[in-house]
Order: C-alpha cells, then structure tokens, then sequence
C-alpha cells in the first residue's frame, strides 16, 4: 500500500484545514487508517484511526475539534481538523494497518495509538497553526 497525505498549510488560530491521504491496492477497506503528528523535537504522537464499519478513536487532545472519516470507493481517508490550535503545528502522517484490522474492539483502542502496529505510512504534510 502507497499513501500520500495532502491538504497542509498555514492556518490561524481557530482555522480549519482537511487533510486527505489517497491510497493505493484494491484491498484498502481492509485496512485500519490512521493519523499521527510529529512536531519539532517531539516523537510522533497518535490523533485518530478508522476502521471499516465505522469505528473511530480520537486522541483526548483532539476529541471534539478533529473528525476522521474515509471512503472506501476512493480509497481515502480524511481529517477534518477545526478550531485549530497553535499546539497542532506538526507535520501529520497517514499510516495503514492490516493487522489492527483483525484486532477485537477492546483491544483496538490502545493498540491503534502505537505506531508500532501500522504497516505502511505516507510522507507527511506540513500544518502551521499560527497564534
């Protein structure tokens, strides 16, 4: 699976921006999608997953303003991201998953926050959040 995340920029306090990460491979709706975010001098950090069937799990620092969503015909996933905050200022990965995939419910909300369990991942796109 290839990834290619888009939709970055430079936004002010309180802005909006939509993410969108386009994949590859005719089996993409068997795959667990995710978001994480590296800001400078920080490890890459877990902001929402979708699984097919609509699953979802957000980080506490996101619930509220971030909302993942993805369409399997197109072979996307999406994160609307709202009342964007200076502290969202990173630069945001889309990772897939197979074997999150075959994770019972209980157990996908922890393990979807590792990086660890996810196969492949795009190049990343750049968010500014200005104050």
């Amino acid at each position: 699976v290839q990834l290619q995340a888009s939709g970055g920029g430079l936004v002010q306090t309180g802005g909006s921006l939509r993410l969108s990460c386009a994949a590859s491979g005719r089996t993409f709706r068997n795959y667990v999608m995710g978001w994480f975010r590296q800001a400078p001098g920080n490890e890459r950090e877990f902001v929402a997953t979708i699984k097919t069937g609509g699953y979802t799990y957000y980080a506490d620092s996101v619930k509220g303003r971030f909302t993942i969503s993805r369409e399997n015909a197109k072979n996307t996933v999406t994160l609307q991201m709202n009342m964007l905050k200076p502290e969202d200022t990173a630069v945001y990965y889309c990772a897939a998953s197979e074997k999150l995939s075959r994770a019972i419910i209980g157990a996908l909300s922890f393990r979807s926050r590792l990086a660890s369990e996810y196969d492949y991942w795009g190049q990343g796109t750049l968010v500014t959040v200005s104050s």
